[in-house]
Formats: structure tokens, sequence, C-alpha cells
């Protein structure tokens, strides 16, 4: 088994031929490491646009890619191939996050006839590292950096050229290195030939709007009264707001109205219920307000 660390450069650039924009790949950088972690050998490609002369200022800026290395580079068909030919066989491939997977198959889709990076076993290395970093007792709120991972593991990065693909790819060695707990790693790693892991990388979470929709589980519409624990009478239409589909319930119990909330968000796996009442209180006027009394049911 070796290891292959994926770097790639990408730019947001406009694509003619299909009205839309796209995060072309402009470098590939990769480093293969044998089963203890030590580099074997390293990848890198600047690749030529096949619809644009030039990058944007930032991404020159973040790369030191300019107009002119781009167009003295060479085609994205090429590189692939270059690229699937250096990788070999029985490999694990990861990256700094998922992000570089989207704009591989966004490439792939519209500049690539029939052509794919070879990618047989993958490992989100973003996710290993801050889990392990985690378990060090650092608190981490959001995804981490490359550099500020770096930091936090007290791993030197001045000599490296960050945002350059294969010097990323570098840096990621180190990180594994370093954090490497062999039975946490290998949970991590996912087959890439079930058709299951590009479709739920693809997945977007949402919100359900249809109140007619089939994942909507009736019951979770019908609310009891949150003092008495009657059941509430619905005096009104469901309505859709801000992603919560809204009514108005009394309770003859208590006599009182109150307005019943409920939220349902589908994921690939599940559907993420909430569920709140909210009690209705008269203003002077005679208007309806209403206040938030309660927590989530």
């Amino acid at each position: 088994m070796m290891y292959i660390i994926l770097d790639l450069e990408w730019d947001n650039s406009y694509l003619p031929s299909k009205n839309r924009f796209i995060n072309q790949i402009l470098q590939i950088g990769a480093v293969k490491l044998n089963k203890d972690f030590e580099i074997l050998d390293t990848f890198e490609a600047t690749i030529k646009s096949s619809f644009t002369k030039r990058v944007s200022g930032r991404f020159s800026r973040l790369t030191g890619i300019t107009n002119e290395t781009m167009r003295s580079g060479i085609p994205l068909e090429t590189a692939v191939k270059a690229y699937n030919e250096w990788i070999g066989t029985d490999t694990v491939t990861m990256t700094w996050s998922t992000s570089d997977l989207f704009s591989i198959i966004d490439n792939e889709k519209l500049l690539l006839n029939n052509l794919r990076f070879k990618i047989d076993k993958y490992l989100d290395l973003q996710s290993f590292i801050q889990n392990e970093i985690r378990m060090m007792g650092v608190e981490i709120t959001s995804q981490i950096s490359l550099l500020n991972a770096a930091n936090i593991l007290k791993i030197t990065a001045d000599e490296l050229s960050l945002h350059s693909a294969k010097y990323d790819s570098l840096l990621c060695a180190a990180l594994l290195k370093k954090c490497y707990q062999k039975e946490r790693f290998e949970a991590m790693i996912k087959d890439t030939s079930n058709p299951e892991f590009f479709e739920r990388l693809c997945f977007k979470p949402y919100y359900i709007s249809d109140i007619k929709s089939g994942n909507i589980n009736k019951e979770h519409m019908k609310f009891n009264c949150d003092i008495c624990g009657s059941k509430g009478i619905r005096k009104s239409k469901w309505r859709y707001r801000n992603r919560w589909f809204v009514a108005d319930f009394f309770c003859k119990k208590c006599s009182r109205e109150f307005s019943g909330r409920v939220s349902f968000k589908k994921t690939y796996d599940n559907l993420i219920v909430k569920r709140k009442i909210c009690e209705v209180k008269k203003k002077e006027e005679g208007q309806d307000e209403v206040q938030s009394v309660s927590s989530p049911l």
C-alpha cells in the first residue's frame, strides 16, 4: 500500500461554451509516500487553460502562477494522464478537505472527455488531522487551515512555498507523519468504487418546503399544548416561513392560542426534524404577536 497526497491549484474562470464559471485546475501537485510515510516521489504539472489566456490577479498573487507560466503549461488531459500513470496501483489518495474533489468532478465533466483522475481509495486529511488535534486537547470550532494546523503542531513551513500544489502536499505529509494513529486513520479510508461515495459527496442537505413531500411524517405536524398536554386544534393552514412550517393552534382546556412550528432538513442519511411552540399574545390594539416561550420539542 502506498499513499498519495494530492493538492490542486484552481482558478475560478468563465467557461463560454457552458455559459458558467468553473474552478479550472491549473496546477497538480502530489507526494507519494510508503507505508512508513516516507517520501518516495513527487509530481508537479502546470496546466495550460483550454479556454482562457489569463489568470485572475488573486490566483496569481496566491500561487505565483502568472499568465505566462500558465500559457507555457501542458493541456489538462496530458497532465491527468501523466498523473494517473505516476500514481501506480494499490494507493490511498488524500486531499486537504474535499474541496479539490469538487473541482475534479467539475473539470472531468466539463473539460475532460471520458478521462478521470485515478482515485481508488480516499481519505479527507483535513478531517483526520482536525480530529487528532482535538484529541490533543486543542479546541477547534471551524475547519482548520493547513498553515494553522502546522503552527499548532509546531511544524515549520517557512521554507515551503505555500499555495504551490507540490509544497502544500509536502506540508500535508509532515502533518500526517506527526499525527498518524493507525486505527483512526484506517477507519476514515473510503472506497471510491462504491457509487455511494460520490453520491454522498455531492449531496447537498436542504430544507423541505413542500408540505406534500413524501419525506414528511404527518405526525410531526400535530402539536399538544405545552402547558397541559392536551391535543391542540389546528385553526389555520400551514404557512412556510424562513425554513419553518407554521400553523395556529388552540387548546380547549387552557383556552389559549399557540403557534406550532416544525422544520425538516434532509441530509443524505437522515431527516432532521425540529419542533417548537410559540405563544400568541395579544397586543393592546388587538393584533396578534407571536413570542417564543418554549424550547424545541
